[in-house]
């Protein structure tokens, strides 16, 4: 994972921290909790807290928007998905492999 490698920064909040929690407890994703304690306490200790920036356009998905909305935060920031349907055009939102050819991991 390049956020472990540090070649990337994580952005997050306290909703994306809910967030995160929420759906890797469910069973089917089989993660313990204290795996996924530490992993969280990783985005906390590592990532840049940071504020969500309105955007008053419609998502496809409203509960994407906290994602959008926080990536819109630093210039420099891209928000990786495989989900590009939900969000506008926008080349800060990019695939994972995008993301990979961004970094010049491919």
């Amino acid at each position: 994972m390049l956020w472990l490698k540090e070649k990337i920064t994580l952005l997050y909040n306290r909703e994306i921290l809910a967030e995160y929690t929420e759906v890797l407890s469910r069973v089917h994703f089989h993660i313990s909790k204290s795996r996924l304690e530490t992993l969280i306490n990783y985005i906390y200790e590592h990532g840049i807290v940071t504020n969500r920036t309105t955007f008053n356009e419609l998502l496809i998905d409203e509960d994407d928007r906290v994602f959008y909305e926080v990536s819109l935060s630093k210039d420099d920031s891209f928000l990786v998905t495989g989900n590009l349907k939900h969000f506008p055009f926008d080349p800060r939102v990019v695939t994972p492999a995008q993301m990979l050819q961004i970094l010049g991991e491919d």
